[in-house]
């Protein structure tokens, strides 16, 4: 059994969405993935960090979420900042269940174990993008609220953590989310979001106990990257 990551699957498969308009690079991007995913067994875990589905709605998304659920693997996945179809997790897993996704498990307030190791996360924010503003900041605070009731979740267990949004990225530095993960020194946080051009100003390496990874599909070929 291994442990995989991987963020920004962008599927479109009841809308119309076609990912080639940002580049040559997302052209059959749907069979890039399920080349990408062959190398998985159904006992590997995958954790799919934001960004899945372009649906406005779980009912438009059933045939996205039909395509993740039938890739080898149990999948583990949290909100993104274009996953408009998420109203509230509960809501989700009761899609779920209905339509016999019971491959999918959601990252939400709360902690996975793969053996000894916690897998912890939250979307995360940027909070530069609107500083200063009332509505921004609460959104923040809730993002940090989340994080840490996830690594509060996981005990004394070595942890991981998954994001959507880097903690990090170019001159933007997120303290709040930053300070947990010295904190419960987390030795792995891997994130999604950053695509493109935008790839080559990532942050990827360590800063403190914390190794950061960026795992947006583009960025990594379209394959889940092994961490364990």
């Amino acid at each position: 059994m291994a442990l995989y990551a991987i963020g920004d699957l962008h599927l479109a498969l009841s809308t119309d969405k076609p990912m080639d308009v940002f580049g040559d690079v997302w052209a059959n991007h749907t069979e890039k993935l399920k080349q990408g995913f062959a190398g998985l067994t159904d006992e590997d875990v995958c954790i799919l960090c934001g960004d899945l589905s372009w649906a406005m709605g779980l009912s438009e998304a059933r045939e996205d979420f039909r395509f993740i659920h039938e890739l080898p693997g149990r999948k583990i996945i949290l909100k993104g900042n274009h996953d408009y179809w998420w109203s509230t997790a509960s809501k989700a897993k009761a899609f779920f269940a209905e339509n016999g996704f019971d491959g999918l498990d959601i990252l939400n307030n709360n902690c996975f174990f793969y053996g000894d190791i916690a897998l912890c996360g939250t979307r995360g924010w940027f909070y530069e993008e609107e500083k200063g503003v009332e509505h921004d900041r609460k959104i923040m605070n809730r993002e940090v609220m989340r994080l840490e009731a996830s690594l509060k979740a996981a005990g004394d267990r070595e942890k991981l953590v998954f994001l959507h949004y880097p903690p990090i990225y170019q001159h933007y530095v997120c303290e709040e989310i930053l300070s947990l993960l010295q904190e419960h020194e987390v030795k792995l946080c891997c994130y999604g979001h950053i695509h493109g051009k935008g790839c080559l100003s990532a942050f990827n390496g360590w800063r403190g106990c914390t190794q950061f990874r960026l795992v947006s599909a583009d960025h990594v070929g379209f394959a889940p990257v092994k961490l364990l």
